[in-house]
């Protein structure tokens, strides 16, 4: 780990100056005076001037390294947040590109609307769109973060584990990504360091002791290779040699379970040649001098990481019997996998973007804000970002070979929306090596995987495949089916779940002011009306967990003694007509009111009333055969009164309906109906099915209902199940 020392602005300069790159020099000392007069008088935790962070900051992007705007951007990257500077000085002085990268590292000031953990997720969101544009944005933010980490002991200990909590989770994921690996190896170990300080000192003890041996292990094996490639490889290759970080053994140790001299990796010695064909050449010649061990090879040259990276992975076991890993790599593929898409300045021109390459290495970014972009939840964002940037890699390949990379424990789901949306929505099975799997199967490394599609018009996507699929992409494009494909449906369970939600909470309030009482959280997620805001519900945009303290809260001080007194247990309140079902009652005061079974009308349904023997009022549907065979008949005519619906009453939601189904017989029929139901959130009390003379089979089930429009819903969308014949209301 790097000894934290005070870079001084002579350090930076001949730093420059013994480079080979070019720099503006004067650019950046204009640049260090203006920063150095604004942070004047400044200190910061450790009781040193402020402007040591700017400077040490924009030496780590010198040895990465970046151009001169950037070096800029880093002397200058918290002026604006912490001092009087604007952006507007640095675009006169410095031009728009130092300004443009000077404002993507600056936090949001803070909001009052917004909350703790709001403003964080406004801020990772922010660095997320800034970095998607131009990819230097965010790498100064991890030389920033870099350096914070290594001065983090002069922090309280509180702050130190939130800090490290966010870098571990955050920051090193993305430095992996972008295939930063110096700057990803110490921010994990740093932040190891605060989070489990016992573990670390253990494994910092363990790895002391062995430190003579270990050293010496080394050099007797790089000198023992490089005698032997001598003679085969002109010129001879480049052999370094490095011991696992800290963090990297732990991760074995501990999570996996092993003992430290069960780790194979934990000595690597790394070979460097000048071609693809000396990579191979010298892999045999490993594999000649050391005994390999089975399944412990891997080519990411010709299966290049997602973030870059290529060299052949070898782990073999010397004379010694101490097993070791030799890593095979070209010069071009040594920079990249040291520094990442920051070679991209290191040893070429100019600066990202425009390029296709560059396009599709920065995808995922804009993947990520994407899906992101509704969400206020801060955890949601960061663990889409730990998905989506995770470490490890599986690949798998389509049945015509083409490779698609996906991280560890994505499922069949996620590898159908890595190929193209259409074929994620049309999803309707999926084979790996020719055998038939479930949706939740996770792939592994090397599988040939086929997604088997529907075109049935009206196919989609499951809800259920949200709490199955892994990576964003995948939840992101799912959710955005829901939202543009079945909107009426996302209105009628996003108002069914607030209202459910304020049922629960003690909230009531009246329809016509409920606008306004929500007008703040549409605004908030860009919605318009109140069914945008129901719709965003029930696709899944707006989390209600997330607002209902905020909105009891509201509540209660918009209606003060009124909500008060009207958040009573639910036994003590009763309706205008005396009863609890919604239902008012001609000319009767104060009865009992309850739905026959033979029909379980619902609201929307014409209904009529009759008056029982001691069971109160009874209610049908005016097709109920009960009433079409009674409504003449002199002796039960006084019987029948008029009933109508209050309201959608006390339960809505909850009104059982029987449908009759009829459908050509076929296996799987009953689990597409059950299946069609689910994706919709349709509760089954129960079902029965029977084959019909004509080879046919007839489906009854009960199912909840909460009125006339969802029922026409769910009866719609069983009628598009395959082979369906016709859905049909039980009881008429």
């Amino acid at each position: 780990m790097a000894e934290e020392k005070t870079i001084t602005v002579d350090m930076l300069i001949q730093k420059i100056l013994d480079g080979e790159k070019q720099y503006d020099l004067s650019k950046i000392v204009s640049a260090f005076e203006l920063a150095n007069k604004y942070h004047d008088g400044q200190k910061r935790e450790s009781g040193e001037p402020y402007i040591t962070h700017p400077m040490a900051v924009a030496y780590i992007l010198l040895e990465l390294g970046l151009d001169t705007d950037t070096l800029c951007a880093a002397l200058l990257h918290d002026v604006v947040e912490d001092t009087d500077c604007t952006l507007e000085i640095l675009q006169k002085k410095f031009g728009s590109d130092v300004a443009m990268l000077v404002n993507g590292v600056t936090k949001l000031k803070k909001v009052e609307t917004f909350t703790k953990d709001e403003q964080k997720a406004e801020n990772i969101r922010k660095i997320l769109l800034a970095m998607s544009e131009d990819i230097r944005v965010i790498i100064i933010k991890l030389a920033d973060r870099l350096h914070n980490m290594r001065t983090l002991n002069y922090c309280r200990d509180e702050k130190r584990r939130n800090i490290a909590h966010e870098t571990m989770n955050i920051y090193a994921p993305i430095a992996h990504r972008l295939g930063i690996r110096s700057i990803k190896d110490e921010l994990e170990d740093l932040s190891f360091k605060y989070l489990d300080p016992y573990a670390y000192n253990e494994i910092e003890k363990q790895m002391n002791l062995r430190k003579g041996s270990r050293d010496q292990l080394v050099e007797d094996l790089k000198e023992k290779i490089r005698e032997r490639l001598e003679k085969d490889i002109h010129p001879t290759p480049a052999i370094e040699g490095r011991v696992k970080s800290n963090y990297g053994i732990y991760k074995k140790v501990y999570r996996d379970g092993k003992e430290i001299d069960q780790i194979y990796d934990r000595y690597a010695l790394r070979i460097i040649v000048n071609t693809v064909t000396e990579c191979y050449n010298v892999l045999g010649i490993i594999h000649d001098m050391f005994r390999p061990i089975p399944n412990r090879f891997k080519d990411y040259i010709s299966t290049p990481k997602a973030n870059m990276y290529q060299s052949l992975h070898t782990t073999v076991i010397g004379r010694e019997g101490v097993p070791f890993e030799v890593q095979i790599r070209t010069w071009d593929m040594h920079r990249t996998a040291e520094y990442g898409i920051a070679a991209h300045w290191k040893y070429k021109e100019g600066v990202a973007g425009g390029s296709s390459k560059d396009d599709q290495r920065l995808a995922w970014i804009r993947q990520i804000i994407e899906s992101q972009q509704e969400s206020d939840d801060v955890e949601e964002i960061v663990r889409a970002i730990k998905n989506d940037l995770a470490p490890e890699d599986v690949f798998a390949f389509t049945p015509k070979g083409d490779m698609i990379t996906l991280p560890v424990g994505a499922t069949v789901i996620d590898f159908a929306y890595a190929i193209h949306t259409e074929v994620g929505h049309k999803m309707c099975g999926a084979k790996v090596d020719k055998k038939m799997v479930s949706y939740d199967y996770q792939i592994k490394t090397g599988e040939i995987i086929e997604i088997l599609t529907s075109n049935v018009a009206g196919h989609g996507p499951s809800r259920s495949w949200l709490n199955i699929c892994k990576t964003n992409e995948a939840k992101s494009k799912i959710r955005l089916w829901f939202k543009r494909e079945r909107r009426e449906e996302n209105i009628f369970e996003g108002r069914s779940a607030l209202e459910r939600e304020f049922r629960r909470n003690m909230i009531r309030v009246p329809e016509d002011e409920l606008e306004e009482f929500l007008k703040m959280d549409m605004k908030r997620h860009n919605c318009d009306t109140l069914d945008d805001f129901f719709a965003a519900i029930g696709y899944g945009g707006v989390q209600l967990s997330k607002l209902i303290a905020r909105l009891k809260n509201e509540y209660n001080k918009k209606y003060g003694e009124k909500a008060t007194a009207e958040n009573q247990p639910e036994k003590d309140i009763k309706s205008a007509t005396g009863n609890s079902a919604g239902i008012v009652v001609d000319g009767v005061e104060d009865c009992v009111v309850r739905f026959a079974q033979c029909c379980n009308p619902l609201p929307g349904d014409e209904i009529i009333g009759f008056i029982t023997r001691g069971h109160g009022v009874s209610v049908h549907r005016k097709d109920c055969v009960n009433y079409l065979n009674q409504k003449d008949d002199p002796a039960m005519k006084d019987r029948w009164v008029s009933v109508k619906y209050e309201g959608t009453g006390k339960k809505p939601g909850y009104f059982k309906c029987t449908l009759d189904i009829i459908a050509v017989d076929r296996i799987g029929l009953l689990a597409d109906v059950s299946s069609a139901l689910a994706m919709i959130n349709i509760y089954i009390y129960e079902s029965t099915a029977r084959e019909l003379k004509n080879g046919n089979a007839i489906l009854s089930i009960t199912v909840s209902i909460a009125g006339m429009e969802q029922l026409n819903n769910v009866i719609n969308k069983l009628k598009k199940i395959k082979n369906v014949i016709s859905v049909e209301r039980s009881g008429r």
